[in-house]
């Protein structure tokens, strides 16, 4: 049994450290609770855009993930657990979309958001692997995701475990992947838990994974390097604001001590946040094991003015006046360090990440990390008080009068 002392460690401890994470218990309610629609309304599988409608006790999160244009995740939080996704085909197919996608009852609408995988950068890695350090010259045509050809979704959705993914590969625009591709799988969830795979990231009912993956494609270099970039969407004056959080806890991600987090600006006048949320770890192995980690560095924010055709689903939801209602800001995030080998010499890399509404979820103290400090601070104390019953009992033993005769 612990000692007092131990006893109040581990209290300490739990409240310090939030044990499994801040909002990571509540579950979604309804039935479904959790839905996944291709396609709607469109009979044709000749573009993507998934729906994935997640409905509360009295609202709703619609989740618009899409491969027209480059890849985005369009994120519509509610206020309504009856609101609908409305998509007007046509007009999203044509040279001006702005309008094409709502969701319906319109004053129902709190907050909505974006996030973009623009471009994939490859640049010589032999010197340095610090994107911000590398000379123009070491840079390679970059890849607009874009221009790539996207398969069909169809036999790639999973309606029962709430993944789908989406798989592209090069035009002959973008040079050539030869036999290798990249992909973006996505998963919803029900309710608040943590990963099974590395990066076993904590997730709540209120957000989703997109895993970006890259397989078998050939690099342009003996030791090519990648990056990919990110553009951000803010409403309403607001800006995204980069942070890294820290923590001590390694139970997880072995080596991985931190998150890094693109958040929504504070703003009095506005209702809702958003994060997109991600370790600071990529794997070289489809079952990744801790010798498998790939370093990740991440970079100042950029801000973006302009936008263009590949930004369709963007002008479909939020107008053709979309610079002017919205900030851009881009994000790159590199994979490999000096210390990593290259990407030829496993041909694969695979990157999470979590997009959602409302605060992150934030990592904590692991039961298992709780439980060996609350030992570690709590023997001391059971020492201490061993040793002072030792000593009393001791001292208060009755002395014999008797004295033997030599």
């Amino acid at each position: 049994m612990l000692a007092a002392g131990s006893w109040t460690a581990l209290a300490l401890l739990w409240a310090a450290g939030g044990c499994v994470g801040r909002s990571a218990g509540y579950r979604r309610r309804g039935d479904p609770k959790v839905s996944l629609e291709y396609n709607p309304g469109w009979e044709s599988s000749a573009v993507n855009l998934l729906h994935t409608r997640a409905v509360g006790l009295n609202d709703t999160i619609h989740y618009i993930w899409s491969t027209i244009g480059a890849p985005t995740a369009l994120l519509v939080y509610t206020g309504s657990d009856s609101s609908t996704l409305h998509v007007n085909w046509t007009q999203l197919l044509s040279s001006s979309p702005a309008g094409a996608i709502r969701v319906e009852p319109a004053d129902s609408v709190l907050y909505s958001t974006a996030v973009v995988f623009t471009r994939l950068w490859e640049y010589d890695g032999t010197n340095t692997s610090d994107l911000s350090k590398v000379h123009a010259e070491h840079f390679y045509p970059s890849y607009h995701l874009a221009n790539f050809t996207w398969a069909s979704l169809e036999g790639q959705l999973n309606k029962t475990a709430l993944s789908a993914e989406f798989r592209g590969v090069s035009s002959g625009r973008e040079g050539t992947f030869w036999n290798g591709s990249i992909s973006f799988q996505v998963t919803a969830y029900e309710g608040g838990s943590r990963d099974g795979p590395l990066p076993r990231l904590l997730h709540s009912a209120n957000s989703s994974k997109v895993e970006f993956v890259m397989q078998g494609v050939a690099p342009r270099g003996n030791r090519s390097r990648f990056a990919l970039e990110i553009l951000a969407l803010e409403q309403g004056g607001r800006r995204k604001l980069l942070q890294s959080v820290r923590s001590i806890d390694d139970e997880y991600t072995p080596t991985i001590f931190e998150m890094a987090q693109l958040i929504s600006e504070p703003h009095n006048n506005s209702f809702g946040s958003s994060f997109l949320q991600w370790k600071t770890a990529a794997y070289s192995s489809q079952n990744p094991q801790r010798e498998d980690t790939v370093h990740c560095q991440y970079y100042p924010l950029q801000v973006v003015n302009t936008t263009g055709p590949e930004f369709s689903i963007l002008r479909a939801y939020f107008g053709e006046d979309l610079e002017r209602r919205c900030s851009l800001s881009a994000v790159n995030i590199s994979f490999g360090s000096e210390n990593n080998e290259a990407y030829e010499e496993k041909g694969y890399l695979s990157w999470s990440a979590l997009v959602g509404f409302g605060e992150p979820p934030r990592e904590g103290f692991s039961l298992l990390v709780i439980g060996i400090l609350a030992v570690a601070l709590g023997t001391p104390a059971v020492l201490l008080i061993v040793g002072t019953l030792v000593v009393l009992t001791r001292q208060e033993k009755p002395c014999s009068e008797y004295e033997p005769i030599n």
